[in-house]
């Protein structure tokens, strides 16, 4: 027992001294490659909170976006500025950028990288905040550039950069960006990258300290299933081809009680469509216009406007879609093709559907009362204003006539009362 407590002892007096690398510290790194909002802060944020508690040696965030929300940039930009661990945010892969919301996450990052044939800039703010309107823009502006310039001289960076990427949409290339001293590292990969930043001292909360990022393992920190589903409806694409299946589902319910499928399934789509709309910033009034032409499409079936509803809507349809996400940045906005498509496709949904209806209206009745008046037939008997018997359609009826009708003359229906009709010799 006393070898055993004396063996134990020299072993922790070993291990004592052994390097911290020796240990579970690693280098964290996470993937952003679409549009900033609320889903992708949350991640990110995450991740950081994360490799703190992990005590890990840095956080490479690999950047590849074309912009996003100002809201969650600001997010994103404090819990930057308040980390206790190295974050560094490399713009790559090769072909990737950091455009406008992208341009605050470098600027703030605490060592900023490129990969080659990337860029950055374009911070232009309508495409951060897509809220602006024209009389907003400028005070909107100089507030952004003010924050982009801040940002840029509290790193080391070129604020006058910061300044013209806000107010001037600037975009630099990586090697233009290393020549500014916009970015501290140009880096073909990864490695190339740690290789580069091992020894370049840093500032975090004002105090310089010396990276040391060689022979540490790399670990990815994965998005999990929720990130995942919530950013896949972050897609305005998705969420606005959701809300037309919905819609669409709800119609033939309406339309076809009893179906229950279609009820169902467009019910699961309006509420994953509404959750998306959750995350991205929409127009409440496209909304309205949009469930106004869903409206419209169903009493067209309810009530003979002649195709007045469909075109009114068409319109309403076009209008809301148009409408819906119109204030977003272009990375936060339906495609315009896309969006056409399926305008046109409802269009000749519905127009096709008003088309049939009034034609059927426009059918003489071949059935019941209505079908019976104006048929011809053949006198059975003699046919006086006390009765007779005539054969039509197959059927044998009884008939009575204001004239007497002589066995085997053609008859014409002028009426039906009950199971007796009422005829006229031709």
């Amino acid at each position: 027992m006393k070898k055993i407590l004396i063996a134990n002892l020299w072993l922790f007096f070993f291990l004592s001294f052994l390097p911290a690398k020796a240990f579970s510290q690693k280098i964290y790194t996470i993937k952003v490659d679409s549009a900033i909002t609320p889903v992708t802060a949350n991640f990110i944020i995450y991740a950081l909170h994360y490799v703190e508690e992990k005590r890990g040696k840095a956080l490479i965030v690999q950047l590849d976006t074309p912009g996003g929300l100002v809201d969650s940039t600001r997010e994103i930009v404090k819990e930057f500025l308040q980390s206790s661990i190295p974050i560094i945010v490399y713009v790559s892969p090769q072909g990737a950028r950091a455009a406008s919301a992208g341009v605050f996450i470098v600027l703030a990052s605490h060592l900023a990288a490129m990969a080659p044939s990337t860029h950055l800039g374009a911070a232009h703010p309508v495409e951060l905040t897509g809220k602006a309107d024209s009389k907003m823009l400028e005070k909107i502006a100089n507030d952004l550039a003010s924050w982009a310039k801040s940002l840029a001289e509290s790193k080391g960076r070129n604020p006058e950069f910061a300044e013209l990427a806000v107010k001037k949409s600037k975009t630099l290339t990586e090697k233009e960006a290393l020549s500014l001293k916009v970015v501290e590292i140009i880096a073909k990969d990864l490695e190339d990258l740690i290789q580069k930043a091992q020894g370049r001292k840093i500032k975090i909360k004002d105090q310089e300290i010396t990276l040391e990022l060689k022979g540490y393992p790399i670990e990815e920190i994965k998005e999990d299933l929720k990130t995942r589903f919530f950013k896949i409806l972050a897609n305005p694409n998705l969420v606005y081809f959701l809300l037309m299946l919905g819609l669409l589902g709800l119609y033939f319910e309406l339309s076809h009680p009893g179906a229950i499928f279609p009820g169902v399934f467009g019910a699961i789509c309006l509420i994953l469509a509404f959750l998306g709309l959750s995350i991205i910033p929409m127009n409440y009034a496209g909304l309205a216009l949009i469930f106004l032409a869903g409206l419209l499409f169903f009493l067209e079936t309810q009530v003979s406007s002649h195709g007045l509803l469909t075109l009114g809507g068409i319109i309403s349809l076009l209008l809301g879609s148009l409408l819906l996400f119109g204030n977003n940045p272009p990375s936060l906005k339906i495609s315009l093709p896309f969006l056409i498509s399926v305008v046109l496709t409802f269009a000749t949904l519905f127009g096709g559907i008003t088309y049939l209806a009034v034609k059927t209206l426009k059918k003489k009745p071949v059935s019941g009362k209505e079908g019976l008046i104006g048929k011809k037939g053949k006198a059975l008997t003699s046919i006086t204003k006390e009765g007779g018997k005539i054969f039509v359609e197959g059927e044998i009826w009884q008939a009575v006539s204001e004239e007497e009708i002589p066995k085997g003359s053609q008859v014409k229906i002028v009426e039906k009362e009950g199971f007796i009709l009422k005829v006229k010799k031709l």
